[in-house]
């Protein structure tokens, strides 16, 4: 029953923000860039297993890899303003923001800073 009501949830916020993105892409761009998900996500988190440093530390893994996902909509843009079809914009996108993601853990998880502090290793994939 849980599991049928967080994707109800999910499916109504994609809905609203299609819907509102065709009147007002603006407002629609910006309930999209709000971390709804990953509150939800954070919500569903912590309801399931009552554990705060869990939580934490998927707030901290979210926090580093936004960096990367910000890459998907830069090509995605650059794409369709030169005239690409949206699918495989969106495909290229998406395989891009694959690259960069795993070029982007890989650094951070070889990275001074990581092994220099012993602290949770947030994105070791």
């Amino acid at each position: 029953m849980q599991i049928l009501f967080k994707t109800i949830v999910t499916a109504i916020l994609i809905a609203i923000i299609a819907t509102v993105s065709k009147r007002i892409p603006t407002l629609g761009a910006v309930i999209a860039s709000l971390p709804i998900t990953s509150i939800l996500a954070m919500i569903w988190l912590y309801q399931d297993t009552k554990d705060i440093d869990k939580v934490a530390d998927l707030s901290m893994s979210i926090f580093w890899v936004v960096i990367p996902s910000v890459v998907f909509f830069l090509v995605l843009n650059i794409l369709l303003k030169r005239q690409w079809s949206f699918y495989l914009s969106l495909i290229f996108s998406s395989t891009i923001m694959a690259v960069t993601y795993y070029i982007y853990i890989s650094w951070y998880n070889q990275s001074n800073y990581v092994q220099n502090n012993n602290r949770n290793d947030y994105l070791n994939i």
